[in-house]
């Protein structure tokens, strides 16, 4: 299971940023290309289920997630189901003097062809999962 850990600063509010990068309901808006498809399943107060298709490099993921949200430290999410399941991502964010830290600890769970090269893709889903990161904080900073 490769584990990767990113960090990046925004330069906009702690607030500001969670509400963009929190914001399954808006990903598919935001970042249409990596978010081909996003379905809000069901929600309860902080916790919700979604159908996501996430694209990431060539490959494209069919997921049931689970998202729980503290306001405005962090946003979890489950792999419940689909590909990648059992996989597990963990965002917090940060008010620093140059604006918002967002670190993303994820526990990516790969199964069969991927599992076995996991282990060499790991670069490669970080780079990935990287330009995500950076276009939220384009969208954050304008």
């Amino acid at each position: 299971m490769p584990k990767i850990i990113l960090e990046k600063t925004i330069r906009a509010k702690r607030e500001h940023v969670f509400g963009i990068v929190a914001n399954y309901e808006n990903f598919q808006n935001l970042l249409p290309q990596y978010f081909t498809s996003v379905r809000v399943r069901s929600v309860r107060e902080n916790i919700a289920v979604v159908e996501e298709h996430l694209q990431v490099g060539s490959r494209e993921f069919v997921m049931m997630t689970k998202h729980v949200t503290k306001y405005p430290e962090t946003h979890e999410v489950f792999v419940i189901g689909g590909d990648a399941k059992g996989s597990h991502f963990v965002e917090q964010f940060e008010s620093v003097p140059d604006g918002t830290k967002l670190t993303v600890n994820a526990n990516i769970k790969l199964g069969g062809i991927s599992k076995i090269v996991g282990v060499f893709a790991k670069k490669k889903i970080a780079l990935e999962f990287g330009k995500i990161m950076d276009e939220f904080a384009k969208i954050a900073e304008t």
